[in-house]
């Protein structure tokens, strides 16, 4: 019997149920939404959350295509999958947990007797760190980008060629290896010795039918390449950025972009101009090395020093 939560599943058995992280405002009991998939043979384990910012839904989407495709007969191991992670956050569609203002992906590996965000990351943490392989689904919150994975224990961790192979497997295209803030899920994990990649479904409103398909598409790669299906994966090469420059608003007005998405870009090429009202180009802005067009806002209107675009550097393939 595998447990997480009260979801309890047997070898050959799926469950669902919720995990305690305390008690809302009114008194009642939070849990969040759990399941397990106890697969019919033994194995490793994978655990999988989702929406640890509360609008980021690209990956609950995933999560509700995955499971009913789960068939626990054909499974070697275990699936471990809290659907929702920020659920304060995602009860009113916003990114930060509103009962304590806290980015949740900041508060791995929390604490049990800390803040709401922080007892929330503890209970996460605890069911992560206990498999073998985490999967840390996220997207580009609002805005727009490229689907990528991002392998945030940097390159001189002891588990960092461990992580990057999952990413590539995952093979989402694009691949940001870069060592994250403290706090990150994929930064705290393969500190106890659990491989984590952080896959960014893009970036949408709502859900993008495109991104979930995209991240249903690479955990199966991972459970298929890693032994818990059967089965051969054959991920292509990678794009791979190790640095990350982002770019504000010279003026205010409205922003009008060069490249596409994904497009490769050269040092001194323009990636956008900003216009006023009546279409007078106020200030235009160039890349300041070579790289990859990563990431946009999605609004055209700035003020100055907003933000306004990102674009990956110091590219390689692997």
């Amino acid at each position: 019997m595998t447990s997480l939560g009260t979801a309890n599943a047997a070898p050959g058995e799926i469950d669902t149920g919720r995990l305690s992280v305390g008690e809302t405002r009114d008194g009642s009991p939070l849990g969040l939404p759990v399941c397990v998939v106890n697969g019919a043979a033994e194995g490793d384990t994978l655990y999988i959350q989702a929406a640890s910012d509360g609008d980021e839904l690209n990956g609950v989407g995933v999560v509700r295509s995955l499971v009913p495709q789960l068939d626990p007969d054909d499974l070697a191991g275990t699936v471990l999958i809290v659907g929702i992670v920020n659920l304060h956050a995602f009860q009113v569609a916003e990114h930060r947990n509103p009962i304590d203002d806290t980015k949740l992906n900041r508060a791995f590996p929390g604490d049990e007797h800390g803040s709401s965000s922080e007892r929330i990351a503890a209970a996460a943490f605890e069911a992560a760190t206990g498999a073998d392989l985490v999967l840390d689904l996220h997207q580009g919150s609002t805005s727009r980008m490229i689907h990528e994975t991002r392998v945030r224990c940097g390159p001189r961790h002891h588990l960092h060629s461990e992580c990057l192979e999952l990413a590539k497997t995952f093979d989402c295209g694009h691949v940001l290896d870069q060592k994250g803030p403290d706090g990150q899920l994929a930064r705290a994990a393969p500190d106890e010795g659990v491989p984590t990649i952080d896959p960014e479904l893009g970036g949408a409103v709502g859900l993008d039918p495109e991104s979930v398909a995209i991240g249903v598409e690479g955990i199966f790669n991972v459970l298929t390449a890693y032994g818990f299906l059967d089965g051969d994966v054959d991920p292509d090469d990678q794009v791979r950025a190790t640095g990350f420059e982002q770019y504000g608003a010279p003026a205010g007005g409205l922003v009008d972009f060069a490249p596409e998405l994904g497009d490769s870009v050269e040092q001194g090429d323009r990636l956008f101009h900003v216009t006023d009202a009546f279409g007078t180009v106020k200030a235009e802005t160039t890349a300041d090395a070579d790289g990859v067009f990563w990431r946009t806002r999605r609004l055209p209107q700035v003020a100055t020093g907003e933000y306004v675009c990102s674009v990956g550097t110091d590219i390689d393939h692997y």
